[in-house]
C-alpha cells in the first residue's frame, strides 16, 4: 500500500481525492483537515509524520477567500506560505514527495497570450502574493515536489461559481456577469485524477522524480470567460435566467483579478502525456451530478 497524506481534505480537491481513493486497497491515504492537523504548527506536523511513513503528501489546504485576504493578510500568509514552508521542510527531511496547488493569480502580468510557467510573475493581491510566497518556500527548501498552478477550480463538492450561478439563476430572472476576464475552469476531480496518475507512474517506474520535479500549469483545455461560463450553466440546466455581460469596472472588488488567466499546458503535456478534457465537457459532468 502507498501511504499518502492529504491535507485540506474537506475542500474541493481534497473531497475529490476522497471520492477517487475510496475502496482502492493499493492506496493508504490519511485525510486531514484543520481539526485533525494544524499544518501551521511545525511540532504537530513533525509528530504526525513520525506516526506514518508518508511516501507522498498532497497539500490541498489553502486560504482561498481572495477578497477577505485583503483584510486578513496575516492569516492568508500563515496558511498559504508559512504552513507550506513547514510541509516542505518536513517532506525534505522525510524524503516525502510533495504535491502543492498554486494559482493562476501569481502571473497577473498583463500578458495577452497563454501564460507559460517561466513567464513573469506579478502577483498583486494579498492572496496572490501569499500563494507565490508558498511556491518560493517550496523551491528554496527543494523537496521532491510538483507545484500545479491552476485556475477557476470547481467541483460537485463545496462552494464555487457553478453552485452560485445555479442558486442565483433559480432566484432571479437576470444576472450581470463579467465578460472581460478570460481563463479556463478546472474541474477538481480532473486535477485529483492527474495527481494519482502521476503517483501511479512513479510507483511503476514509468516516471522518475528527477525528471518531473518543478512547476506546471494545469487546467482543463479550451478558453472562456465568466460570462460564457455562466451562459453554459444556465443553458445546460434549462434555467430561465438572462445573463448580461459587464466589464470588470462595473463590479469592483477589494482584491485585483487578472484579466488573463489562460494557462499554457505545453510543459504538462510534454512531461506527463496525460489527456486533459475540454472545460465544457467537465462542467457538464458536474452539472449532471447537481
Amino acid at each position: 500500500m502507498i501511504p499518502i497524506l492529504i491535507t485540506g481534505a474537506n475542500g474541493q480537491l481534497g473531497s475529490e481525492l476522497q471520492h477517487l481513493l475510496k475502496g482502492h486497497l493499493e492506496w493508504l491515504p490519511v485525510f486531514t483537515d484543520l481539526e485533525d492537523l494544524d499544518i501551521t504548527d511545525a511540532i504537530a506536523v513533525g509528530d504526525f509524520f513520525k506516526k506514518y511513513d508518508f511516501k507522498y503528501c498532497i497539500n490541498c489546504a489553502a486560504y482561498t477567500a481572495v477578497d477577505k485576504a485583503e483584510s486578513e493578510k496575516e492569516l492568508a500568509y500563515k496558511v498559504n506560505a508559512e504552513a507550506v514552508n513547514v510541509l516542505a521542510n518536513i517532506c525534505k527531511a522525510k524524503q516525502t514527495f510533495l504535491f502543492h496547488i498554486s494559482s493562476d493569480y501569481v502571473y497577473h502580468n498583463g500578458s495577452k497570450g497563454p501564460m507559460k510557467e517561466e513567464d513573469k510573475k506579478m502577483p498583486q493581491s494579498v492572496y496572490a502574493k501569499s500563494k507565490f510566497a508558498g511556491e518560493e518556500n517550496i523551491r528554496v527548501t527543494n523537496p521532491d515536489h510538483i507545484i500545479f498552478r491552476s485556475s477557476w477550480i470547481y467541483s460537485s463538492f463545496g462552494n464555487n461559481f457553478i453552485k452560485t450561478m445555479l442558486r442565483l439563476g433559480n432566484e432571479r430572472s437576470e444576472l450581470n456577469v463579467i465578460n472581460d476576464q478570460i481563463g479556463v475552469p478546472t474541474y477538481a476531480r480532473d486535477l485529483a485524477s492527474v495527481i494519482l496518475k502521476i503517483i501511479s507512474q512513479l510507483e511503476s517506474g514509468n516516471l522518475k522524480t528527477d525528471q518531473i520535479v518543478g512547476t506546471y500549469n494545469y487546467c482543463n483545455e479550451g478558453i472562456t470567460n465568466w460570462y460564457e461560463f455562466a451562459r453554459l450553466i444556465m443553458s445546460y440546466k434549462s434555467i430561465d435566467c438572462q445573463i448580461h455581460p459587464i466589464p470588470s469596472s462595473s463590479y469592483p472588488t477589494p482584491a485585483a483579478r487578472p484579466f488573463n488567466s489562460h494557462l499554457d499546458l505545453s510543459k504538462f503535456h510534454e512531461t506527463f502525456g496525460i489527456e486533459v478534457p475540454n472545460w465544457d465537457q467537465s462542467v457538464k459532468k458536474v452539472l449532471d451530478m447537481l
